[in-house]
């Protein structure tokens, strides 16, 4: 088994951040206070602490296939199908894509599948998928 990682982030309303990820990921939730709530994302800690919104800070953006990718976002690597099935769930309950779904050096030995929501305090998730998950820290993808 991975470690697992923790990752603090910051929210404007931390009841839409547990509709958001309870109520459309289906991310349990952990200890959690007045100011902050603990969720359980993908088997990682995930902790959304409340802020003012004039606190949030704004997403920049790099260049990547032609898509403005935001430059602060995490996300999680998942399993083909289990991707294909958050595609469909992310359509099913109308969540709006910063980024399509779309597949990334198809037919080649480093094909993966991404795409970019947003949750409702606008921190950037992404969700990918590799069709072969040994390529996931290979250095040059561009030229298999």
């Amino acid at each position: 088994m991975y470690p697992r990682f923790h990752l603090a982030f910051p929210v404007t309303d931390l009841e839409a951040a547990r509709g958001f990820y309870t109520g459309i990921l289906g991310c349990p939730t952990g200890r959690e206070s007045d100011r902050w709530i603990d969720f359980d994302f993908f088997g990682h800690q995930l902790v959304a602490h409340l802020v003012a919104p004039e606190d949030h800070p704004s997403a920049a953006t790099n260049a990547v296939d032609g898509h403005a990718v935001p430059a602060s976002h995490f996300g999680v690597i998942m399993e083909w199908q289990q991707y294909e099935q958050a595609v469909e769930m992310m359509k099913a309950n109308g969540i709006e894509f910063v980024i399509e779904p779309y597949i990334r050096f198809a037919g080649r030995e480093g094909e993966q599948a991404t795409l970019f929501v947003r949750d409702p305090s606008n921190n950037h998730l992404e969700f990918k998928a590799f069709r072969n998950i040994e390529m996931l820290f290979a250095r040059d993808l561009e030229s298999y």
